[in-house]
């Protein structure tokens, strides 16, 4: 494990080594089963079965062992699931870093659009100047 993990309480490391646990069972399990479909799939000529029997005998073993697949599968993505939501409330330092990132992004950007709004007010107030100028310079008042 990183240097990382070793610093987490022991219930934290314990919690990682069932992920762990569960992530080797089920990569072993879908193994396992396509292994079995492989299996399946030869054809054997001598057999205590008739052919249509021993046929839809494969082939319902070879069903069952799809469904543990896909069931190991579906486990699987529930564990990286269970993995995210496990960093997301574990990793408190990269959670105060981006918080910290992102109030500094904002900050920036507030400073950047105060300046452009002190810029336009400028610009607006010098216009309007000009303006108050022409007319009270005009003849045609």
């Amino acid at each position: 494990m990183s240097q990382g993990q070793s610093a987490l309480p022991q219930n934290k490391e314990a919690q990682l080594r069932s992920y762990q646990v569960h992530l080797k069972d089920n990569i072993r399990s879908m193994y396992d089963n396509f292994t079995e479909i492989i299996r399946l799939a030869r054809i054997e000529e001598d057999g205590q079965l008739l052919r249509p029997t021993q046929i839809d005998q494969d082939n319902y073993e070879m069903q069952v062992r799809a469904a543990n697949i896909v069931k190991a599968g579906e486990s699987l993505m529930k564990l990286v699931s269970d993995l995210k939501q496990f960093l997301i409330l574990n990793d408190f330092p990269s959670v105060n870093e981006a918080i910290s990132h992102n109030a500094k992004m904002h900050k920036e950007n507030q400073i950047n659009i105060d300046m452009k709004l002190m810029k336009l007010r400028d610009e607006m107030a010098a216009d309007l100047y000009e303006l108050e100028d022409e007319y009270y310079s005009s003849l045609y008042k």
